[in-house]
C-alpha cells in the first residue's frame, strides 16, 4: 500500500533511512535476535516473526505510517526500524501540521553508536524543513526508563504522562492500555534541538 505521504531515503554519515520493504527481512531478523534485554516495552519481532512484522507495518501505511529501515552505513546492514506516524493536517488544508516519530527499535550492536541520534536528526530535519510541520511528537511506555532517557537525550521537551493512552506492547499485556510518556519538539524549538543534536554527533566523531 502507498503511504499517506512519501519520503525519499534520508542519508547521514552513520545511518541511511530507507523506505521499509520485505528486502530488509534477513538483516532485521538477525538484528532483532542480537540481544533482547531492552525490549520489555517495545514492539520488536523475534527473528522468525520479521516477515509478518514487515507486512503488518506495510499494511499500516493506509493508517498514516511511513516506515523506514535503519541501514548502518559502516556495513550496509539493516539494524532496526523507525517511522513517521499519526500525521495530522491543518483544518481544511492538505498541509501537515504535526507528525509523530515512533515504531523505533535498534539491534543491540547499533545501540549507543550514534545511529539513533542521527536517525532522529534526519527525521526531525525532514519534518520541520521539508514537510514544514509545526510539531513532532515522540512517546513511549511511561515505564520504559531506557527509552525515556534516550528520548530526553535528544533535547526534546517532556510534556507529561497520558494515562491509558496507547496499546501496550509488554508481554502478557496484549489488548491492554498503557500510560504513555509524551515528548515533543515545536517549530520554535527546532533550531536549538538541531544544534544540540549536531554538536552531540560531532563530539562522537571528533
Amino acid at each position: 500500500m502507498r503511504p499517506w505521504f512519501v519520503v525519499p531515503p534520508l542519508d547521514g554519515s552513520l545511518v541511511r533511512l530507507e523506505p521499509l520493504s520485505l528486502a530488509h527481512a534477513g538483516d532485521l531478523a538477525l538484528a532483532a535476535e542480537e540481544h533482547r534485554a531492552g525490549y520489555d516495552f517495545t514492539l520488536v519481532p523475534r527473528g522468525h516473526e520479521v516477515h509478518d512484522y514487515l507486512r503488518a507495518q506495510l499494511d499500516r501505511t493506509a493508517q498514516g505510517l511511513v516506515p523506514f529501515a535503519q541501514i548502518r552505513r559502516s556495513d550496509g546492514r539493516a539494524v532496526g526500524c523507525t517511522a513517521y506516524w499519526d500525521p495530522r493536517r491543518w483544518p481544511g488544508r492538505d498541509e501537515l501540521r504535526a507528525v509523530e516519530i515512533g515504531f523505533t527499535w535498534l539491534g543491540a550492536s547499533a545501540q549507543g553508536t550514534g545511529v539513533n541520534a542521527e536517525a532522529k536528526l534526519l527525521l526531525l530535519t525532514y519534518a520541520f524543513e521539508t514537510l514544514e510541520v509545526a510539531r513532532v511528537d515522540l512517546k513511549t511506555d511511561a515505564r520504559n526508563l531506557r527509552s525515556r532517557h534516550a528520548i530526553e537525550a535528544l533535547g526534546v521537551t517532556f510534556e507529561g504522562v497520558l494515562r491509558n493512552w496507547s496499546m501496550s506492547w509488554a508481554p502478557g499485556e496484549e489488548g491492554l492500555l498503557r500510560d504513555s510518556a509524551m515528548y515533543a519538539v515545536t517549530d520554535t524549538e527546532w533550531n536549538d534541538v538541531k544544534r544540540g543534536l549536531i554538536k552531540r554527533l560531532e563530539s562522537r566523531t571528533s
